[in-house]
């Protein structure tokens, strides 16, 4: 079954064509700055790799219609008519509570995520774009929905509840959702099989680390807690956002500094996490780098990233009652061997320890970090939302 996974960004649209039966990814690329001057990235597996080629892309329609268009090339197109895609798979980033499983979308479903945009106002509005046009393009298709918020909809009141008037929850939903969900999903499942841990009877953490960053408990193959809330706000310190931040401490900047909610909003979503710590970037290896050459506020940041991280992962271990593996995943969690170190060398009081010339593992490599003596595992699993999205859409349309 070949299935098209659409991701759809405010002026971005990525794709990847996989068939589901072999899990080989046909064909995929982005369409960049939709709206502003068109920029289309192409690879398939035969070899042809177009890098950032212009093309006038003035909406997501003309976008899609691009991908579609190229998919079915003659020459370089890997496949030959629309009809032999099974399915369209969309990432959405917020379902709210009302979606713990992929949907076929349909009108009432749109609605639904239409009603839940405020909470991700610079996700799902871009999200509905992306199906609305692939609905148009391709209207006997079925379009499936995929959310980063399904997997976490497992976790129970006292995990998801925040201690609020109960009215808020009651008439406007405000709880944790927790977010990365199709990525926690994936590699939870996969480190339980590189294991050979029993997914149904285990105990594993799964650290997602990259420019937007949350660690999962997941218990017996269950999301049963996530560093992220209603927003992707909580949690860790990230590349630009805060994480967890004290309301009393914003209340006072505001009105020092004389700024609105929005001002607030900003920089706490993008002025702030190891960037704003740092002054420098929010890019972990210039702050290595800087680090290196005596710069001490990026020396902070990167403690305090690395330090929050292991704040989670101890809450999850006491949560669990114990853990069986631990994942590193995503742009740095597969990538910095600098923050995998820090992160485990303060677990070998449970014993877990580094193995140093495994740790220097990155660039997509799935790899155990930790000595063969260990008593609990440390891997690095490189994450594939996009083979989530096509499984669970190939599973809910075969």
């Amino acid at each position: 079954m070949d299935i098209l996974v659409i991701n759809c960004g405010s002026s971005s649209l990525k794709y990847q064509l996989i068939n589901t039966e072999t899990e080989e990814v046909m064909a995929k690329g982005i369409c960049e700055r939709v709206g502003v001057d068109g920029i289309f990235t192409y690879k398939n597996n035969d070899g042809v790799n177009m890098k950032k080629v212009p093309f006038d892309m003035p909406t997501h329609k003309e976008a899609a219609q691009h991908v579609i268009d190229t998919l079915t090339d003659p020459e370089i197109g890997v496949i030959k008519s629309l009809e032999e895609i099974s399915a369209v798979g969309h990432r959405i980033v917020h379902g709210g509570d009302k979606f713990s499983e992929p949907v076929i979308i349909n009108d009432e479903v749109l609605k639904e995520v239409d009603e839940v945009s405020e909470l991700a106002p610079l996700h799902n509005p871009a999200n509905i774009i992306g199906i609305r046009t692939c609905q148009e393009l391709m209207p006997n298709t079925p379009q499936v929905g995929v959310f980063d918020t399904a997997f976490h909809q497992t976790m129970p009141p006292e995990a998801y509840m925040y201690a609020l008037p109960y009215e808020y929850y009651e008439k406007y939903r405000v709880r944790r959702y927790g977010f990365h969900g199709t990525s926690h999903k994936f590699v939870s499942r996969r480190l339980a099989e590189v294991c050979g841990i029993p997914l149904e009877t285990s105990k594993l953490i799964i650290c997602h680390l990259g420019g937007g960053a949350s660690v999962t408990a997941v218990y017996n193959g269950e999301s049963i807690d996530t560093s992220m809330g209603l927003t992707p706000l909580e949690g860790l310190a990230m590349g630009t956002r805060s994480g967890d931040v004290d309301i009393g401490a914003v209340e006072f900047i505001a009105k020092k500094k004389g700024m609105d909610f929005p001002e607030i909003m900003n920089m706490l979503n993008k002025e702030s996490g190891v960037l704003g710590l740092s002054g420098v970037s929010s890019d972990f290896r210039d702050l290595w780098n800087t680090r290196a050459e005596g710069n001490v506020r990026s020396g902070i940041a990167l403690d305090m990233f690395c330090y929050r991280v292991l704040k989670y992962v101890g809450a999850y271990i006491a949560v669990m009652n114990g853990v069986d593996a631990i994942a590193f995943t995503a742009g740095i969690g597969e990538n910095d061997e600098g923050v995998r170190e820090e992160v485990i060398r303060n677990l070998s009081y449970m014993g877990m320890f580094l193995d140093g010339d495994a740790n220097q593992a990155r660039y997509g490599k799935e790899v155990c970090i930790t000595t063969p003596e260990s008593r609990i595992p440390a891997w690095v699993i490189p994450t594939d939302e996009e083979l989530e999205i096509a499984r669970e859409t190939a599973e809910l349309v075969g």
